[in-house]
């Protein structure tokens, strides 16, 4: 606990977060105000900017962290923060800006869920081209987790699609990022630095408000899907898919473990060696080598009826074996492979390297592990059970990180029990370290936002 903070009184906090918030928004954080297993000491849930502003000034004052949270559906995700002190809820900071009929663009507060935005924009013929997993996300969170779905192929991510950003540093300092129009007042900077804010998990601000494009809903969406047996076997049939130029919206992968055969862990020096062996890139394609079930390769084609039927045809016959076309998505779309309780990984490698990324996780884990996600970006997600030992889990990592670090891929850790997020590196190698550190200095020097959540202990 601050010393600060003992002398002032945890009352007096309370009464002035009261002040600040209202007395039903501020209050003594209970037992599920949690961040990564961190435990906060108080809530508050500002109306307004100028009131998160008060807020973080608060917390200045008196030497408080404050970790900034959304609908908290990825507060477990990350490194635990080393303090928190101040929990402060962005769910009054929402709603949509006002904006002419047609416009291409919108600004939309901070603790907005994603599915309020896309249900008010359906209502005039347009969305934005997000499609983040997380069921109930605040548009808030998902940038601050730089979290993506699907759509993320032609897309790109929400933060690649800011036009403007609006956060308060640490000091409670409204700053604005992007053109001046979509700032809406505040003094602007390089969208550059605003994109940092992306995944830093309220270590480097807390988010306001974002300006993003919109579009207009596409008149027809169709999946092609076609069961795969290896990733060797994905790996040839995306790069078939993106060689044919057939503008998907989305190529997604699913390998599930169900009726998968046991079998004999192998040592993580050893799947390394394997996974870098010149035989990995030939492995044969038939049911055995891929010592699991039949997973899915599901292709989203997006236009007007017509050329999406054409594409959907040309793609049919060029993926053969038992492709089929639907016009609502797999069961699977849009959900990740880990459960509550799961060491949850997210790998990404150049896709032509996929596969042997997917082949040193199931040789260093000793047997198929799911893994879902963009085989179209290289970008998929994986889960280990949570039973495992942290020691274990340490070592799979190693393995894995080893065979991605010669292909400039990286594998974190996104949750995991307890025992195993104290015991390994949930970074890995982070190359970014050095700017990261450098925004922390510039936007929070004296370490009071989400402390410890960025990558190097930041």
């Amino acid at each position: 606990m601050a010393a600060a903070a003992s002398s002032t009184g945890a009352m007096e906090i309370t009464r002035k977060l009261t002040e600040i918030c209202g007395p039903p928004f501020a209050r003594f954080a209970g037992a599920a105000d949690e961040v990564a297993g961190r435990s906060a000491r108080w809530v508050a849930v500002p109306g307004a900017p100028a009131a998160a502003a008060e807020v973080l000034r608060l917390a200045a004052r008196h030497d408080l962290t404050v970790v900034p949270r959304g609908a908290g559906t990825k507060i477990d995700w990350g490194a635990a923060p080393a303090r928190v002190d101040i929990m402060l809820d962005t769910g009054r900071l929402a709603g949509l800006g006002h904006q002419s009929t047609g416009s291409p663009v919108t600004e939309i507060g901070a603790g907005t869920p994603l599915r309020a935005v896309q249900s008010a924009l359906e209502r005039t013929g347009r969305r934005l081209p997000l499609d983040p997993p997380s069921p109930g996300a605040t548009l808030g969170g998902v940038l601050a987790a730089d979290e993506a779905g699907p759509l993320r192929l032609r897309h790109g991510t929400a933060c690649e699609q800011l036009v403007g950003l609006r956060w308060l540093n640490a000091d409670g300092e409204l700053v604005g990022a992007g053109a001046a129009e979509a700032t809406g007042g505040a003094p602007p900077v390089g969208l550059e630095l605003g994109r940092l804010l992306c995944g830093s998990q309220g270590g480097l601000g807390v988010l306001v408000s974002a300006t993003l494009r919109v579009q207009a809903l596409p008149a027809s969406r169709v999946w092609v899907s076609r069961p795969v047996w290896t990733p060797l076997e994905v790996h040839d049939l995306v790069r078939a898919v993106l060689a044919a130029r057939l503008d998907p919206a989305a190529i997604e992968l699913d390998l599930p473990t169900a009726g998968s055969r046991a079998r004999r862990p192998v040592h993580p020096s050893r799947a390394a060696a394997m996974a870098n062996h010149p035989s990995a890139a030939g492995r044969r394609r038939d049911p055995a080598a891929a010592r699991g079930g039949a997973g899915t390769l599901a292709v989203l084609l997006e236009g007007g009826p017509a050329e999406v039927t054409e594409r959907a045809e040309r793609l049919v016959a060029l993926v053969e074996g038992d492709a089929t076309v639907a016009h609502s998505a797999p069961d699977w779309w849009r959900r990740y492979p880990f459960a509550p309780g799961d060491t949850a990984l997210r790998v990404e490698v150049p896709i032509g390297d996929l596969h042997a990324a997917v082949y040193a996780l199931r040789d260093a884990a000793g047997g198929p592990v799911p893994v879902r996600g963009s085989a179209g970006l290289g970008v998929v997600h994986a889960a280990l059970p949570g039973s495992l030992p942290a020691e274990r889990v340490g070592a799979i990592l190693a393995a894995v990180r080893g065979v991605l670090l010669a292909r400039r891929g990286r594998c974190v850790v996104l949750s995991a029990p307890p025992a195993v997020r104290q015991a390994v590196d949930v970074w890995g190698e982070a190359a970014v370290i050095p700017r990261l550190r450098a925004a922390k200095e510039h936007l929070d020097p004296h370490r009071r936002l989400a402390p410890g959540r960025l990558p190097g202990g930041l």
